[in-house]
């Protein structure tokens, strides 16, 4: 099986012109926030982007294609979308291969950013180790991703919000 992937347009032209290019997660839009206060947020965010001179690539898997960027209309659309999985590595292929819609989280979008050939990406924050992850194992996949996967990052919060930090910095240091 191929794998396809779909480039919006200003991110086909981004590339043809070697113009910097960052990739965005969509788990913001499908389970972050409600409909239209989510494709308002995915607008600020891509405009931030642009102010900066790069093009935002919104990754989303979309009826089994890995879209990199999102039109206006995609993107609204998957605002309103029901059932839309929440992507991590464990369920990016499977999406894939049986043709479903979903969005990605920061571990899928560095997937998706790698798969593209997009070396940055932002995010407002990651998943961690969360406290009692000693017995109940809750560690996101966002951080072995981070600690494998070739690409920059930035972010602007911490890692998993009311996690434990120290667990996180430990596992990220382990691999």
């Amino acid at each position: 099986m191929t794998l396809s992937i779909r480039f919006a347009p200003e991110v086909s032209a981004a590339k043809a012109e070697n113009r910097p290019l960052v990739a965005l997660e969509s788990t913001i839009i499908t389970h972050g926030m409600p409909y239209p206060q989510n494709v308002d947020t995915a607008r600020a965010v891509e405009a931030t982007v642009r102010d900066t001179g790069a093009v935002p690539a919104t990754m989303a898997v979309l009826e089994g294609v890995l879209h990199v960027g999102l039109t206006g209309t995609e993107l609204d659309a998957l605002g309103q979308a029901n059932g839309v999985a929440k992507l991590s590595r464990a369920d990016f292929a499977a999406c894939l291969a049986t043709g479903g819609t979903g969005a990605t989280t920061v571990a899928a979008t560095m997937i998706a950013a790698r798969l593209a050939g997009i070396e940055v990406f932002a995010t407002g924050g990651i998943g961690g180790v969360h406290r009692g992850a000693e017995h109940s194992f809750d560690i996101s996949a966002d951080l072995s991703e981070l600690a494998q996967t070739a690409v920059h990052s930035g972010h602007s919060q911490d890692a998993g919000g009311a996690g434990d930090l120290g667990r996180a910095g430990h596992h990220l240091w382990a691999g």
